[in-house]
């Protein structure tokens, strides 16, 4: 069961660059700088985004550690929390965060698009088989969540179920 959002939480999530930074730190623990670099924006705004996403529970600091030249940094990890929440009436502006999340690490295989699996659909179902089609790839998507993620390769899903109103 997803619990609702906070106001705080579903701000932090409508962010297309919070999202990529909560994937990022997924795996293993990253600095402010390394995320700066990774995104290849500015460290001072990143930062920014980092404490957002600390204050909110979807970063959490690790221990501190001395980097090149003896600098203080601090590596942040991803708790996952995000998979857990349910966004109700904010759920549309952090859709359109995901999409451009979605469109941002797309844009990183540059000529490679033949390395994602798209796959496109169109169905006629019932209200009852629309709703059983969200809960079975939802239950589907959780499945594979509380797995291990210490081993195997990365890879990122992206779904999109929607009422196709171009076929009415």
């Amino acid at each position: 069961m997803r619990r609702p959002a906070t106001d705080a939480e579903a701000k932090a999530l409508a962010s297309g660059v919070r999202l990529r930074i909560i994937r990022l730190c997924l795996d293993r623990a990253l600095t402010n700088k390394e995320i700066a670099e990774r995104l290849d924006a500015n460290p001072a705004t990143v930062l920014h985004h980092v404490r957002t996403l600390v204050a909110t529970g979807f970063l959490v600091p690790q221990e501190e550690r001395r980097g090149p030249r003896g600098v203080r940094e601090v590596p942040y990890l991803s708790t996952t929390k995000s998979w857990d929440l349910s966004l109700g009436d904010q759920e549309a502006n952090t859709n359109r965060a995901m999409l451009d999340a979605f469109e941002q690490e797309l844009a990183l295989l540059g000529n490679q698009v033949d390395a994602v699996n798209f796959a496109r659909l169109g169905l006629r179902l019932t209200p009852e088989e629309w709703q059983e089609l969200q809960d079975r790839f939802e239950a589907l998507l959780d499945e594979y969540a509380q797995r291990d993620r210490t081993h195997g390769r990365p890879y990122s899903i992206f779904l999109a179920m929607y009422e196709d109103r171009s076929r009415d």
